[in-house]
């Protein structure tokens, strides 16, 4: 068996003295790990940091093997992440919400929108609102998508200002306004009422994502709300506070 693709680096695990244990999110193989020989010393360490992109050829003799990667860099873009604490969790995170997908399942999709954020991380006021759309579209492709298109009480498509928690459907100022204190708001940037996501529309769209990821995806699993996660959020909203 074998195969080549591009893959964003999210983590290696040590394997002995000089091996190393690789994950990538690859374009078309998805989720996928694979053995580095050589990937624990020096000479491969700057190529293989969470955030690069890399061309990786994977072989084994059966398909359900570990395998083994043979890769070259394309973008060491890591090490421009240092001097912004939101960005460094920003990775961790991101390679979290990754790894809640099954492993070598083909998510094309995720994979683009993984290279647009971290392509976009650095700036804290356009990464902040492609973060939420990232938790948003990783829900949809493990079959918990939210429907923000129409109101499930009245079928309005104007002032859609709430999320109703049960069913994950968009709300409008009307038909919600008697059970606000029960339903999550929906941020304007999400509802196509804002072009600049303001600080706390940016709040209210983590909280709305964190709503769902915890009730439909990690609760069953016996999981919460990552640290990775609480810290990537600290960080971004210090840095927005900075930016304004």
């Amino acid at each position: 068996m074998q195969w080549t693709d591009e893959g964003i680096v999210l983590g290696i695990k040590r394997h002995g003295e000089a091996n190393a244990i690789l994950e990538l999110m690859t374009r078309e193989h998805g989720r996928h790990l694979g053995l580095v020989r050589g990937g624990a010393g020096s000479r491969m360490r700057p190529v293989l940091q969470p955030g690069n992109v890399v061309s990786a050829v994977w072989r084994a003799r059966l398909d359900e093997h570990l395998g083994n990667y043979t890769v070259e860099g394309m973008r060491l873009r890591a090490a421009e992440f240092f001097d912004n604490p939101h960005a460094i969790y920003g990775v961790s995170y991101l390679a979290g919400l990754v790894r809640l997908l099954p492993e070598r399942d083909p998510h094309e999709s995720i994979h683009a929108a993984l290279e647009d954020i971290l392509q976009r991380l650095e700036d804290p006021i356009i990464a902040a609102p492609l973060a939420v759309r990232f938790e948003m579209q990783v829900l949809t492709e493990l079959g918990f998508g939210l429907d923000l298109a129409s109101c499930a009480s009245t079928g309005a498509t104007e002032e859609l200002v709430y999320v109703s928690p049960k069913s994950g459907r968009a709300v409008s100022r009307t038909a919600g306004e008697p059970w606000a204190n029960k339903m999550l708001r929906l941020p304007g940037f999400l509802a196509g009422t804002a072009e600049v996501a303001s600080n706390g529309d940016v709040a209210d769209g983590f909280a709305l994502t964190g709503y769902f990821l915890a009730r439909h995806v990690l609760e069953p699993r016996g999981l919460a709300l990552s640290d990775e996660r609480t810290n990537f959020i600290g960080a971004i909203t210090r840095a927005l506070l900075n930016a304004a």
